[in-house]
């Protein structure tokens, strides 16, 4: 049984999807005017988390994230930089798809982008109208009436006898505590530049929040399973969704709502003034891999705050290397003949069972991941004692590539291969020459200076492995 944290009952439920065995899955993707940050990040890893729980435990997911391409910040960036706004935002779009490439984060069914989905946008808003809850005011620029929907405030538990009547927002951005009529369709002024649409009030372009239920209802429908984004993203872009979908379609917009907490830096909140504000290609560039970033994206539950460091990546390449190691040495325990099969059942019943319901626990990843390194030490116990080989080292294997379906952390990058320096490769022969003539002092004296030097030394069945410690 799979549940989770619903942002709309502030209870833990069971998961129940509208038809059994499918889940609709809606993510707030990027907003197209840079490189997305490490942040950013935090958030599409735990979406990729979700998503890959429910393929686990056999559900088909359709699952739709938008580009939004038209937005304030769009439209500053493409003027800035004296390019079309398309021209503008392919750039950030590529980069997107490249970076979460990167970082294995599978890939959405459908990726509207709010440019091209202009005409349900509109639709969406003239219903709005046809219910009386949508205005033009003297701007030329439509809003929604908050007056007019009593419901308004689900996700937040808005203090409506304390809003203001009467006052309105036409800004993408705007305070988080500002209770406000939001603008569904934005009147084209200078500021827009060529950016405009024609539009039954005239021309200009479409609101933020409008693009996000306009997009999730032509690919899920009217009422969908779940809705995601960061905890910034609650109010007031989630809360006037909910509003502007069910206003316009008279029924519930969405069953669950997941929100990521925010992701710190060093233990402080993420700031360029601070030093501390790092795109996924900073990180790359300092010379660790989209596998360790990952790692450390994953390592702590959703609604945590997780706390980015340079140490957490260091303890993210040797928990990777350990895993690495114990990879290696159960592929190649699967050439020998068979042993270990009743030594190793019961740890990997337990893995398994634990691994799953750490995941069903509100995607409880500690949980999950306490139960892959368990099972770590077990298998090297049992390797040590040349206790398990053939068909269940192979079993063994299997279950940690069934892990890997959720994790996506097994293989290496390629930027992660490492060239055994000569010196060291010279180190090594002299140690296996020891080792020969049965040197055992010898042999340990040079283990130690490749231990000073930074490597580690196996002997496996095949000759020495090496890693860097």
């Amino acid at each position: 049984m799979l549940s989770f944290y619903n942002s709309l009952s502030h209870l833990v439920e069971e998961f129940k999807p509208l038809v059994e065995g499918k889940v609709g899955l809606y993510t707030c993707g990027p907003t197209v005017y840079n490189f997305a940050h490490i942040g950013n990040f935090r958030c599409y890893m735990f979406e990729d988390l979700l998503k890959r729980t429910l393929l686990y435990f056999g559900y088909k997911v359709k699952h739709v994230m938008n580009l939004t391409d038209v937005d304030d910040k769009t439209i500053r960036g493409s003027q800035a930089a004296g390019i079309p706004l398309n021209t503008y935002t392919r750039k950030y779009k590529d980069a997107f798809f490249a970076d979460i490439k990167t970082l294995r984060i599978l890939p959405a069914n459908v990726y509207p982008a709010a440019t091209e989905t202009i005409p349900e946008m509109i639709a969406l808003i003239e219903k709005l109208f046809e219910k009386g809850i949508a205005y033009q005011a003297d701007d030329k620029s439509v809003y929604f009436s908050i007056a007019k929907w009593p419901s308004y405030g689900q996700l937040q538990k808005i203090d409506r006898e304390n809003m203001r009547a009467g006052v309105r927002i036409k800004m993408d951005e705007y305070a988080k505590d500002a209770v406000a009529d939001f603008a569904l369709w934005k009147a084209w002024d200078e500021a827009d530049g060529d950016v405009k649409w024609d539009s039954p009030w005239g021309p200009g372009r479409p609101g933020w929040h409008i693009e996000c239920s306009a997009m999730s209802s032509k690919y899920l429908g009217k009422t969908f399973d779940i809705h995601c984004g960061g905890s910034d993203n609650l109010f007031p872009h989630h809360e006037d969704e909910i509003a502007q979908s069910e206003a316009a379609n008279g029924c519930k917009f969405v069953n669950y709502w997941l929100h990521c907490a925010h992701l710190m830096v060093d233990g402080t909140k993420m700031s360029k003034s601070l030093g501390n504000f790092y795109t996924l290609r900073d990180i790359l560039e300092k010379g660790y891999s989209g596998r360790e970033i990952r790692w450390v994206l994953l390592s702590a539950q959703y609604r945590q705050s997780l706390n980015f460091s340079f140490k957490a990546l260091e303890d993210a390449r040797l928990a990777l290397a350990r895993l690495d190691a114990v990879l290696q040495r159960l592929q190649e325990a699967t050439k020998s003949p068979d042993a270990g099969a009743d030594d190793i059942a019961p740890a990997l019943a337990k893995a398994e069972t634990q691994f799953a319901d750490g995941l069903a626990d509100d995607l409880n990843i500690s949980v999950s991941i306490a139960a892959l390194f368990d099972l770590i030490r077990e298998s090297n116990r049992l390797l040590d004692a040349a206790q398990l080989a053939g068909k269940p080292a192979q079993t063994t294997l299997d279950l940690f590539h069934k892990f890997d379906s959720v994790l996506a952390v097994c293989t290496p990058d390629p930027s992660e291969k490492q060239d055994v320096p000569e010196e060291i490769q010279q180190l090594a022969e002299q140690r296996q020459a020891a080792r020969k003539a049965k040197d055992w002092a010898r042999a340990d004296a040079i283990r130690q200076e490749l231990d000073a030097k930074g490597w580690v030394i196996e002997d496996t069945p095949k000759g020495p492995h090496f890693k860097r410690k």
